[in-house]
């Protein structure tokens, strides 16, 4: 109360923008884009004001949605939340594969079950309500495919113009999303990147458009790096062993980097904080090259080619904040061939029942190459990021019926006999 008027508490403690790469500081209630120096802007938080407000307790008194961490989050207020009901992922013991592996303590953290399928609706719906509450009127983007059906589709729950451009080899599925939710879309013939130059060429004749391109704008990494947020709550406020993430723009480990280095602030965790694994394709691994040649910064990847098509991304605007988490948490990067990370598809859908996109695939490969290598020990609990459904990319995991050709139809069913009667199945 102020006199005898009652001040509403905050929804969000957000504060500021700041650069991580030259500290400059920026207005934050204002549409930004990067740093002056070309760097991504991070939002930061008066995290004494977060402590004052909420707790792990009263957390977990809300509902089991993204939104229960707002006071971390950068919308203002409750009323500007554009939802589709991002729930919390469930946190999956991996037992019969985690001893396939040699890692019995093994977990997944399925984006699946996200709306459009994918964990890109976490920074969707941040990105998207932080923009609509800025004032913004029409997004664009590149991407490869999911990010662009995530943000067309909670531009279309905002009330929201979408332009977004895509490789023509991104997955059909997301190609059908863009469209179903009114998105202007374009198809290159080409990357990423190629798909990157588009939508600058298109923005300089559209005024009122944000260019909402990965790390371009501030608030992706928010959305993401609740993924961070609820693995520490999920396993009682403590922090695992080992993340694995797959590794494109990056953006997810980031974040739940980010969110980690919060919660410690805040005292809602204690301990180390897990090591970090970047995962990548062995045909795209910018991230891999560099950590190996403990390098700050990464090197573009020439013809980028993987049938994890979420981890095309030869040139990743934030790879010196990658590489920064991997260093600072005893990490490491490893990079995976497409046959060895189909073929860890094809083991969790078998030992576990579990349908999982080629970049979740990749991060199991990554814990069977670094639980081979001694890097991981028998007793590390590991947390396996998949990022999306596996109906994404049905063209990736083989069909084999049990008969050589479909049976016609309209062909009488077998009978068989059982205890002298015969029976029609």
């Amino acid at each position: 109360m102020r006199g005898n008027v009652s001040v509403p508490t905050p929804y969000s403690a957000l504060s500021h923008l700041d650069c991580p790469r030259c500290g400059t500081w920026y207005d934050a209630d204002r549409v930004q884009g990067t740093c002056s120096c070309g760097s991504p802007l991070l939002a930061r938080y008066d995290l004494r004001h977060v402590a004052d407000q909420a707790s792990p307790r009263e957390i977990a008194g809300r509902p089991a949605d993204l939104w229960r961490y707002h006071e971390l989050l950068p919308v203002r207020q409750a009323a500007h939340v554009v939802s589709l009901g991002e729930r919390m992922t469930p946190l999956l013991p991996m037992p019969r594969l985690g001893r396939a592996l040699g890692v019995p303590n093994l977990l997944m953290k399925d984006e699946g079950l996200l709306p459009t399928g994918t964990f890109k609706a976490r920074g969707a719906a941040v990105g998207v309500s932080r923009a609509a509450e800025l004032g913004v009127a029409a997004i664009a983007m590149p991407t490869n495919g999911n990010a662009g059906a995530a943000w067309s589709v909670y531009a279309a729950r905002a009330g929201m113009r979408s332009l977004i451009a895509m490789p023509v080899a991104a997955p059909p599925v997301t190609r059908a999303e863009c469209a179903a939710a009114g998105a202007e879309l374009h198809l290159v013939d080409g990357g990423i990147g190629d798909a990157g130059t588009l939508v600058a060429e298109l923005l300089e004749q559209r005024p009122g458009y944000q260019n909402v391109a990965t790390l371009t704008e501030p608030y992706r990494i928010e959305g993401k790096k609740t993924m961070g947020l609820e693995i520490a709550e999920q396993l009682g406020w403590r922090m695992p062993g080992v993340i694995v993430y797959p590794a494109g723009g990056g953006v997810g480990i980031i974040g739940i980097y980010k969110a980690l280095r919060e919660l410690l602030e805040l005292g809602w965790v204690t301990g180390d904080l897990p090591r970090l694994v970047a995962v990548q394709a062995a045909g795209c691994a910018p991230i891999v090259t560099a950590f190996q040649a403990g390098a700050t910064h990464s090197e573009p990847w020439p013809d980028p080619k993987t049938v994890a098509f979420g981890l095309t991304v030869p040139e990743p605007l934030g790879d010196f904040l990658i590489l920064e988490a991997l260093y600072a948490t005893g990490g490491t990067a490893v990079a995976v061939t497409d046959e060895a990370l189909l073929a860890d598809q094809l083991a969790v859908a078998r030992l576990e029942g579990s349908l999982i996109c080629p970049e979740g695939a990749a991060c199991f490969a990554a814990v069977r190459h670094l639980r081979a290598s001694g890097w991981l020990a028998e007793d590390d609990e590991v947390v396996v990021l998949n990022t999306g459904t596996g109906l994404v990319y049905p063209e990736t995991m083989a069909t084999t019926p049990a008969g050589d050709a479909p049976i016609p139809a309209g062909r009488p069913r077998s009978r068989r006999r059982s205890g002298g009667a015969e029976t029609r199945g």
